[in-house]
């Protein structure tokens, strides 16, 4: 497939400095660098690490109401000081 890409600068230098190094042409290196990056990134299983956060200080199940709240309180501040 033959396409046209923008690359940074910083990306262009990278890729140059792999084509200096392994003798490659800007194609080869390109290609090379994608199908690395790429198939490292398919093979690495993301994990979010979780932690005990305890109790809720507040009931969350009455969540959304307590945001109305606090949104309703705001707006008659607003109001109150003319903004």
């Amino acid at each position: 497939m033959r396409t046209t890409i923008t690359l940074d600068s910083d990306v262009e230098a990278l890729v140059r400095t792999m084509m200096a190094e392994r003798g490659l042409s800007f194609k080869e290196a390109v290609n090379t660098a994608l199908r690395s990056a790429l198939a490292k990134r398919s093979q690495e299983n993301f994990r979010t690490r979780t932690f005990s956060m305890g109790a809720p200080a507040v009931p969350l199940d009455q969540a959304l109401r307590l945001a109305a709240d606090l949104e309703d309180a705001e707006i008659q501040r607003k109001l109150s000081v003319g903004k």
